[in-house]
């Protein structure tokens, strides 16, 4: 009997806090994050069929060769099950693509990362979710992240993940502008602008039912791209003055977000922006015991 076909969930996230420390030996950026699952997701259908591996999506701008990062894990788990394996064969990946791509919000990875868990149980690989995790940091620091899910501190380059207590659920409006930025970009401006000096650190008491580290955010990778791109900015204080508790841009950008711990006065914000023009989405945070159901549903015999 042909194995059945798989539906995953592969859920965005956001970078409520993202600090650059320093550079490591590799030559990447040191950094110091706090990550957060977010309801909005992309859907991963992975289909057995005879043939080659093959990928499509219902958005044309997303690659569907071996740039895609669903590709790159499939090619990495195939290489790590046996090196006597040419490539991944055998499964259609359909993808309905939500979250934005170059916006910050982590599609790719997390797209990735519901390729290694899917895969591993339809080729029946006898990996574990360490196993999953050290190859997810070869395809990107954020995947590590996606396999675990809710509230997280990444170190590192980001895929050093370790869970953080969980904030109460709130809801968040994101914004898309119409334009991406790249990851290599923010970092080349953040080392061209010069490392900012000690600074007061901010507070932020209109978040007081969540964990004290939520005080202290900001995001270090903002001020080079605001000055790039003065739309961000601007974005950030609209999410502001529409009520927000929180705003910021998430990683690298383009998108931002706000945090609203009233989903009624988010829902408000999020109309406002969309009769401005803008693109505008309600979600919610979400819990890690949500992503981990769905991790062990996949990987439990």
């Amino acid at each position: 009997m042909a194995a059945a076909a798989l539906t995953l969930r592969a859920h965005a996230k956001i970078n409520l806090d993202l600090r650059v420390v320093g550079l490591l030996p590799d030559g990447y950026h040191e950094v110091r994050t706090v990550l957060q699952s977010l309801r909005l997701h992309d859907t991963l259908t992975f289909e057995p069929v005879d043939g080659p591996f093959v990928i499509t999506c219902d958005d044309p701008a997303i690659p569907v060769d071996d740039r895609n990062l669903i590709w790159r894990a499939a090619d990495v788990l195939c290489h790590a099950a046996s090196a006597q394996r040419r490539g991944p064969s055998g499964v259609r990946v359909r993808v309905t693509k939500r979250i934005p791509a170059q916006a910050g919000l982590g599609g790719g990875s997390a797209d990735a990362a519901a390729t290694l868990l899917a895969l591993t149980r339809l080729w029946q690989l006898r990996f574990d979710i360490v196993d999953l995790v050290r190859l997810g940091a070869r395809l990107g620091a954020d995947v590590p992240f996606f396999l675990a899910g809710g509230t997280a501190l990444g170190t590192g380059r980001g895929d050093d993940v370790s869970p953080l207590t969980e904030p109460d659920a709130s809801a968040v409006v994101l914004v898309t502008p119409p334009f991406g930025i790249a990851t290599p970009d923010a970092y080349r401006w953040f080392d061209l602008d010069g490392r900012p000096g000690r600074r007061p650190r901010p507070r932020n008491p209109a978040l007081p039912t969540w964990p004290p580290w939520a005080a202290e955010l900001r995001n270090d990778l903002e001020p080079p791209v605001v000055r790039r791109h003065p739309a961000i900015g601007r974005l950030v204080r609209s999410l502001k003055v529409l009520g927000a508790d929180y705003a910021a841009m998430s990683g690298s950008g383009s998108a931002v977000f706000g945090v609203f711990l009233d989903r009624e006065v988010a829902a408000g914000a999020q109309a406002a922006l969309v009769r401005r023009g803008h693109a505008a989405h309600l979600t919610g945070t979400l819990g890690r015991d949500a992503v981990s159901r769905q991790r062990h549903q996949i990987l439990s015999p």
